[in-house]
């Protein structure tokens, strides 16, 4: 059975950070590529950044480069998204996914999600 479960999301204020994990399980394990996604109330989910599981190769969407960072441990099968100086638009419910480009598109597997806000 194929599992993500997000964790790490809450209430910060801006210019603070935050780290979200995804632990994968199951089928998620052998995806070569894992995302992160976000979804704003009123919007579309959107990308974040996405990592390539063994090369470690990674693509940011231009609105979170520079201060979110993706990163994975191999061994616990965690994935990883460093937030840092956080702004109010950061606010969404962010998904963590598995089996996909790296970058947007169709993924395989999806996390139910962590909410993430940011207060001004």
């Amino acid at each position: 059975q194929a599992q993500l479960v997000e964790s790490g999301g809450g209430l910060v204020q801006a210019g603070d950070s935050l780290r979200l994990s995804c632990a994968a399980s199951g089928r998620t394990v052998s995806s070569a590529v894992m995302g992160w996604f976000r979804q704003a109330p009123g919007k579309e989910r959107e990308f974040v950044a996405a990592i390539s599981w063994v090369w470690g190769r990674t693509n940011y969407a231009d609105s979170v480069k520079g201060r979110f960072t993706i990163s994975r441990d191999n061994v616990k099968k965690v994935l990883y998204l460093q937030m840092n100086s956080l702004k109010p638009e950061d606010t969404a419910v962010y998904y963590c996914a598995a089996g996909g480009p790296l970058g947007p598109g169709e993924y395989d597997y999806w996390g139910q999600g962590t909410q993430v806000t940011v207060s001004s």
